[in-house]
């Protein structure tokens, strides 16, 4: 078997693995990077999702690196794309002018960025990345993590030695791999006093997954996909909590949980220019083709595009039905690969319902020239190539975030927690999806929140780091930690943290627990343009 040795592994190419990648590079260590796709990105690429950001994004509230990210997905767009000079000069372009986010965006493009960020650090052999591996096992030796093996899609397995191991994995893989202890779906109300948390434990009670899919509409063209396989059970399928359908424009509102009427209309007619996109002031999901939409056809020279380009990740294509996660005592390999051929014939379903049930403003039903985009996905189903994942394996962490530290209605509109040993800055709601214990949507309102390192902690493993998702949040808590700018902060301060202890030979532990060491490593993290405290803000 192929031995490697590195200084840092990162498993795991999501945006996390990608910051911590870069930033452990940045410092001058050999990193070795792996990917279970093709693609590197995670949520912005593999798995199709625009960003899900915080109002002041434009100004604070991300390190330096992710508003990079953000400037390079503008800029390519300026350079390649036949812009309006108008929407070309502004400096906060929206390329689909979706509302969901203030940059809605192709993900080859945030792929193409992502390479570009990279591309020094590979060329000096700091940086080397192994698409299409997987992790399947790790050598631990007490409290430490020796190696992790990882196979590759023509199932030749390669074992990587190294001094630290970040998990940047979708999943927390590594968690039961390496022995490290973690939580799995939601906690009892009694473990943390959380006001929404349920009554009993239930470690199989997970956020829904969903599998993204792309479209452009060409009218007086039939793109109408075969009949899929489950379509009859999706098509019938109520959930109990549910106004009607699941395949229908009839669904909760996720804050109120009033039923609320959706509108489709493809390519609608006005300025893209118009459309503001913020979701502290309105959620933008009510109308469904210009929610996600991730290339606006009318900023660009007339003719250049004849359609849109819109990113179903909607209400109707969430899956819940089982969890798509290996649990102990509840669910193996063959319910987890059964979850996602469910999750994939629910959204094929929902396509396949759009183009020939689904009502229209005229009277009429169907939408035939709705065209799904392979080209967009990269991916001969025309799926996303990875599925959404909301929530992880989360660390036993020596802090936990609970719900009392970001709730607006136990902190009240001026409260903050203030941590010590913050290392970086957030702010989103505590949005939770229907879950696969039957829970309908938990969507209330947060503050701006502070990462606290004792969360990137593990109580126990000293060289063992989380990188994205599976830092030491709740069931509750990860409905505001786990989106885009939050993942990217934990894992370059994840990298940040490696590299700074290999350098000053101490531990992570270390690092949190001597005052001077922290001192000493936050300063690298204001150097670095991490922002780890919020500025006075109103108004969320």
């Amino acid at each position: 078997m192929p031995e490697l040795d590195t200084e840092i592994l990162v498993v795991g190419g999501g945006l996390g693995g990608v910051a911590a990648a870069l930033a452990a590079a940045g410092g001058g260590h050999r990193v070795v990077l792996t990917e279970e796709t093709d693609w590197l990105g995670g949520q912005l690429t593999a798995q199709a999702v625009p960003p899900d950001e915080n109002p002041w994004i434009e100004r604070f509230g991300s390190t330096a690196t992710y508003r990079r990210l953000r400037e390079g997905i503008r800029d390519y767009y300026r350079r390649h794309y036949p812009l309006r000079a108008e929407a070309a000069r502004l400096t906060d372009l929206n390329p689909g002018a979706g509302r969901v986010s203030k940059l809605c965006h192709e993900p080859r493009v945030a792929l193409a960025v992502l390479e570009a960020m990279l591309a020094p650090h590979r060329a000096a052999g700091r940086v080397t990345v192994l698409l299409e591996h997987r992790p399947v096992a790790a050598q631990t030796t007490g409290d430490r993590v020796d190696a992790v093996t990882l196979e590759g899609r023509d199932g030749t397995r390669t074992t990587v030695r190294a001094g630290y191991v970040l998990d940047a994995t979708e999943n927390g893989d590594l968690l039961p791999m390496t022995g490290t202890e973690f939580a799995v779906g939601a906690e009892s109300r009694d473990e943390h006093g959380e006001p929404h948390a349920p009554e009993h434990a239930d470690p199989a009670n997970l956020q829904g997954i969903t599998y993204c899919f792309a479209l452009s509409h060409h009218a007086g063209q039939d793109h109408v996909i075969d009949r899929p396989e489950m379509y009859d059970f999706w098509r019938a399928y109520t959930p109990e909590f549910w106004p009607g359908p699941l395949l229908g424009f009839l669904a909760p509102d996720p804050r109120t949980l009033e039923p609320v009427e959706r509108t489709f209309l493809p390519n609608p007619d006005g300025d893209p220019l118009a459309i503001t996109a913020d979701q502290s002031a309105d959620a933008g999901d009510k109308e469904l083709w210009g929610f996600r939409r991730i290339l606006a056809r009318g900023l660009h020279d007339a003719g250049a595009f004849d359609s849109d380009i819109t990113l179903v990740n909607w209400p109707l294509n969430d899956y819940w039905l089982r969890p798509a996660l290996e649990i102990d005592g509840h669910t193996g390999p063959e319910d987890v690969a059964r979850a996602h051929h469910e999750a994939k014939q629910l959204s094929l379903s929902v396509l396949y319902w759009l183009q020939t049930e689904a009502p229209r403003a005229d009277g009429g039903t169907g939408f035939p020239g709705l065209k799904l985009r392979h080209d967009v996905t990269g991916t001969v189903d025309g799926l996303a190539k990875s599925a959404y994942v909301r929530e992880s394996r989360r660390i036993k962490a020596v802090t936990t975030v609970t719900e009392q530290d970001v709730s607006l209605d136990v902190l009240g509109p001026h409260g903050r927690k203030r941590h010590a040993d913050s290392v970086g800055i957030g702010s989103y709601r505590i949005d939770l999806h229907p879950s696969t214990s039957g829970d309908n949507y938990v969507d209330v309102a947060s503050v701006p929140f502070e990462i606290p390192l004792g969360a990137l902690l593990p109580r126990r493993v000293r060289n063992l780091v989380p990188a994205a998702k599976n830092i030491g949040t709740t069931h509750i808590t990860n409905g505001c930690y786990r989106l885009h700018p939050v993942e990217w902060n934990v894992g370059e301060v994840a990298g940040h943290l490696a590299g700074f202890a290999l350098r000053r030979g101490v531990e992570p532990h270390q690092v949190r627990d001597d005052e001077k060491l922290f001192d000493e490593f936050a300063r690298l993290l204001d150097q670095s343009g991490v922002e780890r405290h919020w500025p006075e803000v109103r108004g969320y």
